[in-house]
C-alpha cells in the first residue's frame, strides 16, 4: 500500500554553490587565513551618510586597511587589514575624529546596548512630549490676545519649560554637533542644533525685550518631531535584522561531546575544536560541520541547497553546521566547527552583499554629504539677502535664517537605501531566498525574463500526495498510524492531507522508523511499512 507522493524539491539556493566565494570572503581559505585579518566595530553614534564617509575615509587612510564599509542600519564598520592591525588602533582613529567604537564580536551580539539606547530615546522623547503640551497650552492664550502683562508671563513661563527641555531632550543632537565640529566637519545634526539654538534664543531675547512673538513651542516641537523620527528609525533598524544575523542565530548554542571513554558531556559550541566526537540526536541541528563516523539517518540540507527532501547519510558523508538530523543519532568527527564552519562562512558572505554599495546607495550618500553645507550656505543667503532687503531688520533676517535650518532635516535621504536593502536581504531570507548581492535588488527591477536551469524545479516547497481517493479507507487509516510515527517530509505532508479529510489513524503497535527505508509497526498480527517497498 502506497499513496501516490508529488516530491517537490525547490531550486538549489545560491549558497551552495557560492560557498568557496563566503570561504574567501572570510579570509579563510587555504592561503588566505594568514594574508588578510576580517574586524567588525559597533559605532553606536553614527547615524547618516556623512558619518558614513567620515568613518570609510578614516579607517581607509590608516596603514594595513584594505577596506572599510559601514552598514548604517546595523550600525557596524566591516574592516579588511592585514594581521598586524588591531582593533584598538582603529578604535583610536575613529575616536580621534569623534566617533566612540568598540569591537564587535559576531557570535555574542547582545541586545543590550541596542535596549539601552531605545530606552534613552524613549525617555528623551516622552520629556519633550509633555513639554511641548503645556507650552501649545500657554501659546493659545499668546496667540488668542491675551493682555501684555499675561503674555509676558506666559513667555516666562514657557522659556522655563522649554530651556532645561531642550538642554535635556536635544543632547543627542548637540553632541553629535559638537563631535563632528571638534572633528572639523559638517554633520547632519550641526544645522538641527543650530536650528534650535537660534529657535531657542531669539525666543528668550524676544521674551526680554517684551516682544509679542516667542518661539518656545516651535523649538521645543521640532525637538519632538525629530526625536520621533529618530525613535521610529530605532525601532526600524531592530525590526530590520540582518540576513547573516538569521543565518548566524540557526548555529546551535551546545552540542554533545564523546570523550574517549565513551562518556558524554554537553559544552559550549565555542568549545569545539577540530577532532571532537560528536552525538547528535534526531530533532537536532549540527552543532559543527563533520564527518559522520557511526549511525544512518537522514538530514535536511534545505537550508543550504534549497532542496525540501532529506539526504540520506551513512558513516563516511560529511555534514554542515545547521543542518537537521530527522530520524536516526549520528556520531561525526568534527572538522570545522565555530567561525570556521560553512555556516558562518555564509553568514559572512551575506554581511558582505549587506554592505556592498549600489549605484542608488552611492547616489544618497554623496548627496548627503554636500547637504549639510549647501544648508548653511543658503542659511547664510538668507539672513544676509532679508538684512538687505528690509533694510538692516536683524530680527527677521535672524528668524528667516531660522527657519530655513529648521525645515531642512535630510536624514531620510540617508537612511533609505541601506535600510531598505536590509530589511529586504532579512526578509528574503525568511521567505528561502538568499540574497548574495546587495545591488541584485536593484537589478531585479530591470528582469523581464528569467531562465531556470534543468535542475532545478519551482514548486510551493512542500510535498502534496496525490491520489488518496484511490485507496481504501482502511488503508489510509494504517497509513496515517504509520506516517505519526516519522519527521520526514513526506511522512508530514502525507499525515497532514489524511487528517484534513478526516482520517482516524489506525491502532498499531511496536512502531520503528528505519532511517533511509521509512516506518515499521504490527497490525492484527502482521507486519506493515510505509516508505520504499
Amino acid at each position: 500500500m502506497a499513496a501516490a507522493m508529488m516530491p517537490a524539491p525547490i531550486s538549489a539556493c545560491p549558497a551552495c554553490v557560492a560557498m568557496p566565494a563566503a570561504g574567501a570572503v572570510a579570509g579563510r581559505d587555504s592561503g588566505a587565513g594568514a594574508a588578510d585579518s576580517g574586524l567588525m566595530l559597533s559605532l553606536p553614534t553614527i547615524h547618516c551618510a556623512v558619518c558614513i564617509g567620515d568613518v570609510e575615509r578614516a579607517l581607509g587612510a590608516h596603514p594595513g586597511v584594505r577596506s572599510a564599509r559601514v552598514n548604517l542600519t546595523l550600525r557596524r564598520v566591516s574592516v579588511a587589514a592585514d594581521p598586524g592591525v588591531g582593533a584598538d588602533q582603529l578604535i583610536a582613529r575613529l575616536a580621534a575624529i569623534g566617533y566612540p567604537a568598540h569591537e564587535l564580536d559576531p557570535g555574542l551580539l547582545s541586545t543590550t546596548e541596542t535596549d539601552r539606547r531605545g530606552r534613552d530615546l524613549l525617555m528623551r522623547l516622552g520629556v519633550a512630549g509633555f513639554a511641548m503640551m503645556n507650552i501649545m497650552l500657554l501659546s493659545v492664550a499668546v496667540w488668542s490676545g491675551a493682555e501684555t502683562a499675561t503674555r509676558d508671563l506666559f513667555h516666562w513661563i514657557s522659556a522655563a519649560i522649554a530651556l532645561p527641555t531642550l538642554a535635556f531632550a536635544g543632547q543627542p543632537f548637540f553632541a553629535s554637533a559638537y563631535a563632528a565640529l571638534k572633528a572639523r566637519r559638517l554633520g547632519m545634526d550641526v544645522p538641527i542644533s543650530l536650528a534650535l539654538i537660534l529657535a531657542s534664543a531669539i525666543s528668550l531675547y524676544e521674551t526680554y525685550q517684551g516682544g509679542r512673538h516667542a518661539y518656545f513651542d516651535a523649538a521645543v516641537s521640532l525637538c519632538f518631531f525629530l526625536l520621533a523620527g529618530r525613535y521610529l528609525d530605532f525601532r526600524a533598524r531592530a525590526a530590520a535584522r540582518s540576513a547573516a544575523e538569521e543565518l548566524a542565530a540557526l548555529e546551535v548554542p551546545r552540542a554533545t561531546r564523546i570523550a574517549a571513554d565513551g562518556t558524554e558531556t554537553v559544552v559550549p559550541v565555542g568549545d569545539l575544536v577540530a577532532g571532537d566526537l560528536l552525538r547528535v540526536r534526531p530533532g537536532a541541528r549540527m552543532p559543527a560541520d563533520g564527518i559522520v563516523e557511526k549511525g544512518e539517518s537522514e538530514i535536511d540540507r534545505s537550508l543550504l541547497t534549497g532542496e525540501t527532501l532529506p539526504v540520506a547519510v551513512a558513516p563516511g558523508a560529511a555534514v554542515s553546521t545547521g543542518e537537521v538530523n530527522l530520524t536516526g543519532p549520528l556520531d561525526l568527527r568534527v572538522t570545522a566547527a565555530g567561525r570556521e564552519s560553512s555556516l558562518h562562512r555564509m553568514a559572512d558572505l551575506v554581511a558582505v552583499a549587506e554592505n556592498a554599495r549600489s549605484r542608488y546607495t552611492s547616489l544618497a550618500d554623496r548627496m548627503a554629504r554636500a547637504y549639510a553645507p549647501a544648508v548653511h550656505v543658503l542659511a547664510l543667503s538668507s539672513f544676509l539677502g532679508w538684512l538687505w532687503v528690509s533694510g538692516g531688520d536683524l530680527r527677521l533676517a535672524v528668524n528667516i535664517a531660522a527657519a530655513v535650518l529648521i525645515i531642512t532635516c535630510p536624514c531620510a535621504l540617508a537612511l533609505a537605501v541601506p535600510a531598505v536593502v536590509t530589511a529586504a536581504s532579512g526578509r528574503l531570507f525568511r521567505k528561502g531566498m538568499l540574497i548574495k548581492d546587495g545591488t541584485a535588488l536593484e537589478r531585479l527591477a530591470t528582469v523581464d525574463c528569467v531562465v531556470f536551469d534543468k535542475t532545478g524545479t519551482l514548486t510551493m516547497g512542500a510535498p502534496e500526495p496525490l491520489g488518496l481517493k484511490a485507496h481504501a479507507p482502511g488503508d489510509l487509516a494504517l497509513a496515517a498510524a504509520l506516517a505519526a510515527g516519522s519527521s520526514h517530509p513526506l511522512a508530514r505532508a502525507l499525515g497532514a492531507a489524511l487528517a484534513a479529510r478526516g482520517v482516524t489513524p489506525a491502532h498499531v503497535t511496536g512502531l520503528r522508523e528505519r532511517p533511509g527505508y521509512g516506518v515499521e509497526a504490527q497490525w492484527q498480527g502482521r507486519s506493515v511499512r510505509l516508505g520504499r517497498a
